[in-house]
């Protein structure tokens, strides 16, 4: 048992927790205390959860109209004119599309990936996922879903429950919007890859982890397996590590979006833990600029080992044990990307936290499969190891701080290989996956 002492609202409460996330958004239990959300966010599911369940890690950007701060490159939103919905839709997108994203990672997306598949595990069910999906897929121009009228130039969607059934867990609103987030991330960084969707039964460790287990054995194996969730750290946790353990298939996890400190299983040495940047666009030769998302997870686990690809200075100084974060992508709802969801909410909108970082890398593991100038997940153990082997294909985060921990692990800054918020960098191709 842990116990944490939470100021609120000028008392002490005092909250216990044996494996899980405790808490609220607004008052932490994370070490550093990082910023309090901003009041135009709306995290997607509760932080108040009890011991062995995890939260998702979406966040809902409020009035994109007017909050979203990213800038869109011409022609990147289907038919936008000035006033002009796209596509007859009654709402613009606003948010970053597939085009800019696959811009501002340098990724080949229009031709790596195809035959390739991409499976995503999250709890409970949503009853409008290939619907919503088709919507997002429809809108910006890439391949539909296959079905009995579709049959060629199509991708798969797949989805089932935790032990491969076709008979799915209960809906829920919140993890619905996780599943629309994710389900449209992958399909913006990898869209000619087939999509294997696990819903697991409820949000525990241990129905999470058998649909992990039903996702690594599918057939076709995926590449990659995306994981848009987590909980506090706990003295149990490498109990849970075989669910992680699949060699040769890369597993992303989001860090998670409480500032500095670290959760679960974003500390498994089995996976790689995906930090947040800020993105905007830029006048240097790249056309985007990064820096380290103030809410993204990072830090030193309390329990995991460090792997040995971790064997860095600027993780071995301030670390003795497993580190997080390895690499990044934009999670900063302010700067967040184009979703759509009709079971919870009403259309389009904008998503961000690290849920958004852990499908665009698990996408663009599946995009190196398919590039021969890539090392391919399946060539190493633990594909997160890659990343270190090849730090010079990634861009380095080189500004930003996600609390006050005093070095690495939490302040991204140049002249330094690692920083706990943003790991690595981003992708800058696949030459790092």
């Amino acid at each position: 048992m842990r116990w944490f002492v939470v100021p609120m609202a000028g008392a002490l409460v005092l909250l216990s927790s044996a494996f899980g996330s405790v808490g609220t958004a607004a008052a932490r239990v994370t070490p550093g205390w990082g910023p309090v959300w901003a009041s135009d966010w709306a995290p997607v599911c509760s932080s108040s959860l009890g011991p062995d369940v995890v939260q998702c890690h979406a966040i809902q950007l409020l009035d994109p109209a007017t909050n979203w701060l990213g800038r869109h490159m011409p022609g990147a939103v289907p038919d936008k004119g000035p006033g002009g919905p796209p596509s007859g839709n009654s709402v613009t997108p606003s948010g970053y599309t597939p085009a800019e994203l696959q811009a501002a990672y340098d990724l080949p997306s229009s031709s790596a990936g195809s035959g390739e598949t991409v499976a995503i595990v999250d709890a409970y069910s949503d009853p409008h996922a290939q619907s919503d999906l088709s919507t997002y897929r429809s809108e910006f121009g890439l391949k539909p879903i296959c079905s009995k009228g579709v049959t060629s130039g199509c991708i798969t969607f797949t989805e089932v429950n935790q032990t491969g059934g076709t008979s799915l867990p209960r809906a829920n609103v919140a993890w619905s919007e996780e599943i629309s987030v994710d389900l449209d991330m992958v399909s913006a960084i990898c869209p000619l890859c087939d999509i294997l969707l696990v819903e697991a039964g409820s949000a525990s460790f241990a129905n999470l982890g058998a649909a992990e287990g039903t996702a690594a054995s599918a057939k076709p194996a995926p590449v990659s397996i995306g994981n848009s969730y987590g909980g506090s750290e706990g003295n149990g946790e490498t109990a849970y590590d075989a669910y992680y353990d699949h060699p040769g298939i890369a597993i992303t996890v989001a860090s998670g979006d409480d500032g500095y400190g670290v959760e679960y299983p974003a500390a498994s040495r089995y996976v790689t833990a995906v930090g947040g940047t800020t993105l905007n666009t830029a006048t240097n030769a790249r056309g985007y600029a990064e820096t380290a998302w103030s809410d993204a997870g990072s830090g030193c686990s309390a329990y995991e080992a460090q792997p040995t690809w971790q064997d860095i200075s600027s993780i071995t100084t301030n670390c003795a044990h497993r580190a997080v974060a390895d690499v990044s992508a934009v999670a900063n709802p302010s700067t967040g990307v184009a979703v759509y969801d009709s079971y919870g909410l009403s259309g389009w909108t904008v998503f961000g936290g690290t849920s958004v970082a852990a499908q665009i890398i698990s996408g663009t593991y599946a995009l190196a499969a398919g590039t021969t100038s890539s090392p391919s997940p399946s060539s190493a153990a633990v594909p997160a190891a890659l990343a270190y082997a090849h730090p010079g294909s990634l861009n380095y985060v080189s500004s930003g701080s996600n609390g006050n921990c005093g070095n690495d692990l939490c302040n991204a800054a140049d002249g330094t290989a690692w920083n706990g918020p943003t790991g690595l960098g981003t992708p800058d191709g696949t030459g790092a996956f």
